[in-house]
């Protein structure tokens, strides 16, 4: 899992910005936390302040280590930061796989043109790279590898995953593999004006089309019911095409002429939630803005369904009303302000228990960033 994240000179960044997630020694909630690290959280803070940025920054390396969606163009404005002088910009991950430690560090131009990349696994630099200089690679299988890059835009880490086959008996390749694994099934959507996601896939997705074709229209049916949205749904013939409709009976209506905003998103996440369920399937998930649309009953019932999910998750949001104790814990929700982001059990001096009414606290502005 992800434990700590830093960014420099990247969009609204242009100052050091870390975001840990360790966690505090709290009894309550414990599904939201493995091995001392948060699984589940939810991160708010004013417009303007990067919620959505730092989900952006996280998955920049989706552009380098994979193959998979990633929107050039979003990435492209204003990839640096406008007041800063500096020239590059500097990501660094930590991730925690069952105990052993791994570090990502990189910096860049733009988008597409890497300066630096190292790799570091349990304190050991397994991959150093400086463009214009051979990589140095210190993983067993990967000897006889050519470690000149020059003219190559290719990142180093994605050229020797390419081009070794690693033998997994070696705890040090196994970590390797284990990192790019997690990475391969990293994902990043939201539905705001427009729906898009980075990572996890590749290319566009009809959201009706999925759900015929799983078979899945029952439980999307009982998905929308649970959720409060009473309907029937049916399967219609449009053009010699199956489509999901709403059924009246009498008649029936496809399901995108008549669904409001809400339903919409509603049945985004219901596509995305099938692949999240599935096992081994997502590492993590960011979901930006996830219940813009939403009546606060309906976000309690997704964070709930969430945190089932054996997936790392991460979500912005604007709506107080799911800040509870009962359904994470203090450690898990997150403030974002002034070029900071932090847990709110470290904005107070008071004692968080879990009968503390912290939506009542947060208001009252009992959290000091």
């Amino acid at each position: 899992m992800l434990t700590k994240f830093a960014v420099t000179n990247f969009k609204n960044f242009k100052e050091t910005f870390v975001f840990e997630l360790i966690a505090n020694r709290y009894e309550f909630n414990a599904e939201a936390i493995e091995n001392g690290i948060v699984k589940k959280a939810i991160i708010y803070g004013a417009n303007g302040c990067g919620k959505s940025n730092l989900g952006f920054a996280i998955f920049e390396l989706i552009s380098h280590l994979t193959d998979k969606e990633f929107s050039h163009e979003v990435y492209n404005r204003n990839y640096l930061n406008a007041e800063s002088k500096e020239k590059l910009t500097t990501f660094c991950f930590n991730f925690d796989f069952d105990g052993s430690k791994v570090e990502y560090r990189y910096s860049k131009k733009a988008i597409d043109h890497i300066v630096s990349e190292v790799l570091t696994i349990n304190n050991k630099d397994v991959i150093v790279y400086n463009r214009g200089t051979p990589v140095k690679i210190n993983l067993k299988g990967a000897e006889s590898l050519n470690t000149d890059l020059t003219g190559s835009k290719l990142s180093a880490l994605k050229y020797v995953r390419n081009n070794t086959v690693l033998d997994s008996r070696n705890k040090i390749n196994k970590l390797f593999n284990t990192f790019f694994s997690f990475v391969d099934k990293m994902l990043f959507f939201r539905s705001l004006d427009e729906t898009s996601y980075i990572g996890y896939e590749k290319g566009a997705r009809s959201i009706i089309q999925d759900i015929l074709k799983k078979g899945h229209l029952k439980e999307f049916e009982h998905f929308l019911n649970t959720a409060g949205i009473i309907c029937q749904l049916t399967s219609i013939d449009i053009n010699g095409q199956q489509d999901i409709a709403f059924n009246y009976g009498e008649k029936a209506i496809p399901f995108l002429d008549v669904a409001s905003t809400g339903t919409r998103s509603l049945g985004l996440f219901y596509f995305w939630l099938q692949r999240l369920k599935a096992s081994n399937e997502v590492s993590f998930v960011f979901i930006d803005e996830f219940d813009a649309f939403y009546h606060h009953n309906l976000s309690a019932l997704i964070v709930n369904e969430l945190k089932k999910l054996s997936c790392q998750v991460i979500l912005t949001t604007h709506n107080t009303s799911i800040m509870s104790n009962e359904l994470l814990r203090p450690d898990c929700y997150f403030i974002m302000k002034n070029n900071q982001i932090k847990p709110l059990h470290q904005l107070t001096d008071k004692e968080l228990r879990s009968a503390h009414n912290i939506e009542k606290m947060y208001k009252a502005s009992a959290f000091n960033v």
